[in-house]
């Protein structure tokens, strides 16, 4: 068999084998019948063997027909999804960009990367949803998400979009200097502790510490309880009593001397926010475009 174009008459086979008509397939290629006729014949008298069954009223794939389709159908899908891919690289990002945000995501990534993404992409609409106990993407119509890297499935392609940060207990400098500091977690149930309501879920955050390599968790004690993190902070700062936060959350706080970072040998090893996608999705210019800019303000 000739090799010098192996791939000569398999757009006019997978046709013909998609709709079991000659002149369906001739429609849909944009030719006449009659070309489709030819080329399955050459491509027949290549491989010595007839690949359909004709009658007046049908077209079936013979024995040797359905085992090339069983090749031949999957390279193909890749190959236009290869082709697809080129064609979304070279497009203008528009349309809408849905993202589903962890709650604990907004004040580090979302609220300085949203402002930006919109002044460089200003015919990409945005709609941020906030997820429900991790909420699954797909399912749930969405582009991408930003997450926790440890909460993240191993089949999504996911991109750093943080700096790494750890959960840590904070408290302004009056409130310490009235009820002093913590020193190990036990020390907490003698503190005001402000707790938080995750409103996803309902449940009231617990505080997870690290000693000698095994977990601590805490059900602190306190006597307010909200379920808005920047309403906590501000609370915080007013010495109210102790927060467990992400660090990366309260940096400016800290920065600026409002409240003070605690117990911090025994916080939990550190984590970083991801923008995660489906593999297929990699592509898409409104996609390509949020990933690459949250990246560079990291």
């Amino acid at each position: 068999m000739s090799r010098s174009n192996p791939f000569s008459g398999l757009s006019e086979f997978l046709a013909v084998a998609k709709h079991g008509s000659f002149r369906k397939a001739a429609h849909e290629l944009g030719v006449t019948a009659g070309a489709v006729s030819q080329a399955i014949q050459n491509i027949e008298a290549r491989l010595r063997q007839p690949l359909f069954h004709r009658t007046t009223r049908s077209v079936a794939l013979t024995e040797a027909g359905e085992r090339l389709l069983e090749r031949v159908r999957p390279a193909a899908g890749v190959i236009t999804a290869s082709l697809d891919d080129l064609l979304q690289m070279g497009a203008q990002p528009s349309g809408t960009l849905r993202l589903l945000v962890q709650r604990s995501a907004l004040r580090s990534v979302i609220e300085p990367a949203v402002p930006l993404f919109r002044r460089e992409y200003p015919d990409v609409k945005l709609e941020i949803g906030l997820e429900a106990d991790h909420t699954a993407l797909i399912g749930a119509g969405y582009d991408a998400g930003v997450r926790i890297g440890e909460y993240i499935d191993r089949d999504m392609v996911a991109t750093r979009v943080s700096r790494p940060f750890r959960w840590l207990v904070f408290g302004a400098p009056g409130y310490l200097e009235k009820h002093g500091r913590p020193r190990v977690p036990e020390d907490l149930s003698r503190h005001e502790c402000l707790r938080y309501r995750r409103p996803e879920i309902g449940d009231i955050y617990r505080w997870e510490f690290v000693r000698n390599g095994q977990s601590v968790i805490i059900d602190p004690p306190g006597s307010v309880l909200v379920n808005d993190p920047t309403l906590l902070r501000s609370f915080a700062k007013q010495g109210m009593g102790l927060i467990y936060s992400a660090s990366i959350n309260v940096a400016a706080d800290v920065e600026r001397g409002a409240l003070e970072p605690l117990l911090e040998k025994y916080a939990p090893a550190q984590e970083s926010f991801f923008v995660y996608y489906p593999r297929a999705s990699r592509n898409q210019p409104k996609l390509r475009a949020f990933v690459d800019l949250c990246a560079r303000n990291v």
